[in-house]
């Protein structure tokens, strides 16, 4: 993913994370990340530059804002056409903020019983479901990650993604038999995985 030049507004929110991200663990370093994510959206300042905000007609688009040095974080935006989203995943066990910067998604976020998603076939239960909206953000903190997101609406929304690291792909947890999901294995040279592709994550239409 290439890096678009920087506005102004995106040279403070990088010069803020720096600062928030350098928090001594994970629950605090999300807090910070969260609140400055929340104050540069509430500005009301467009200060995405207009060629990151530009749908993919197959897959929801993922463009890269900034990558920290020694991939402390990454900063992408994500573009979410009508009906776009992905299947239940996780991080790999890294955090992650997400603030919606234009339109609504739905964020529906599930736990885990029966076992361990690592080697075990296991139950998913969701848990929660919300219809996020501009300036609005969550958190997701390893072992409590597992989500879905989509785009019910009928306009395209945009989300800007705090990862602590950098976010290669995602753990997409397939549906097997009576609804129970097992964690893919890692994908071997050049492989594709279910639900995902090289470039980006296939789309997982949201049902009418």
């Amino acid at each position: 993913m290439a890096v678009t030049p920087h506005s102004a507004k995106v040279d403070e929110l990088i010069r803020r994370l720096d600062q928030a991200t350098a928090a001594p663990d994970d629950a605090a370093r999300c807090r910070n990340v969260k609140q400055v994510l929340v104050e540069i959206v509430a500005s009301g300042e467009q200060f995405l530059d207009p060629a990151l905000l530009e749908p993919s007609p197959d897959y929801y688009a993922r463009r890269l804002i900034h990558r920290a040095p020694g991939d402390r974080y990454t900063v992408l935006a994500m573009v979410w056409d009508v009906g776009q989203g992905t299947p239940l995943h996780d991080h790999a066990g890294i955090w992650c903020v997400e603030c919606v910067y234009r339109g609504k998604i739905r964020v529906t976020s599930f736990s885990v019983h029966g076992g361990d998603p690592e080697k075990d076939i296991v139950q998913f239960q969701r848990e929660a479901v919300v219809m996020a909206g501009v300036g609005e953000a969550g958190a997701l903190i390893p072992p409590f990650e597992y989500h879905m997101i989509e785009n019910p609406t009928d306009q395209t929304a945009v989300t800007i993604h705090v990862y602590g690291g950098e976010r290669r792909r995602d753990e997409v947890l397939p549906r097997l038999r009576a609804g129970r999901r097992r964690r893919l294995p890692p994908p071997v040279q050049g492989a594709v995985l279910p639900g995902l592709s090289r470039q980006a994550p296939r789309v997982a239409r949201v049902p009418k």
